[in-house]
């Protein structure tokens, strides 16, 4: 059933569920973010200071999105042009987290310092890979029925937290093992890559498009 095909009820619904959504992430990323970056700083791990960031500017990601969907069932119809102006914020956001990651990335591997382990650092993205995935499939499953780009973009944010939850366990579990420290930062370097191209998705409003080939609802 596409978005044309729903009738005001389910609409309304779906962007409550929305909105939900929205804001169960940025409760938990908040704590996430706060937690993720008090062990990277304390270990000296950059990927994990960096997941820390993202965190927070998942967070506001979701913010901006639920600001709009709650602004939505305040009015009864959607702002066009403060929505795209919106997704565009949430564009910034993925842009702003590659440069951070990036730039820490390069002082990382030009410092040559050696970082600590951290078992806090791995039981938050543990936590992260187990609570994710869920969320995302579901913000993905509500912006897919209503064609919305603003719930896309914010599932988007958190593919971005999984896959960076994935990529620095990895690159935690291979220092351990090999004593590499420049699989911290180049870990890193591959969520910047993704958030880049994500970014210029939700910059150009096309997530819709790019993910309805998907849609198996």
């Amino acid at each position: 059933m596409t978005a044309a095909q729903l009738d005001s009820t389910e609409v309304e619904a779906l962007t409550r569920k929305g909105l939900r959504l929205a804001t169960f992430t940025v409760a938990y990323n908040v704590v996430e973010g706060i937690v993720a970056i008090t062990a990277g700083v304390l270990a000296g791990l950059v990927s994990v200071i960096g997941f820390g960031i993202d965190s927070g500017i998942e967070s506001v990601a979701a913010v901006l999105v639920g600001m709009r969907l709650a602004a939505r069932l305040r009015h009864r119809q959607a702002d066009e042009h403060k929505e795209r102006v919106v997704l565009r914020l949430v564009a910034v956001t993925f842009f702003v987290l590659a440069a951070y990651v990036t730039v820490e990335g390069i002082r990382s591997l030009s410092s040559g310092g050696e970082p600590e382990g951290s078992p806090l650092g791995v039981a938050v993205l543990v936590g992260s890979i187990l609570v994710m995935p869920v969320l995302a499939t579901m913000k993905r499953r509500v912006g897919l029925r209503l064609g919305d780009n603003l719930i896309l973009a914010d599932a988007a944010e958190t593919r971005i937290c999984v896959l960076l939850s994935i990529s620095t366990l990895a690159g935690l579990g291979l220092y351990e093992l090999t004593g590499a420290t420049w699989l911290d930062p180049v870990a890193g370097f591959v969520i910047a890559a993704f958030a880049v191209h994500e970014g210029r998705e939700a910059w150009d409003g096309e997530l819709v498009e790019g993910d309805d080939d998907d849609d198996d609802d």
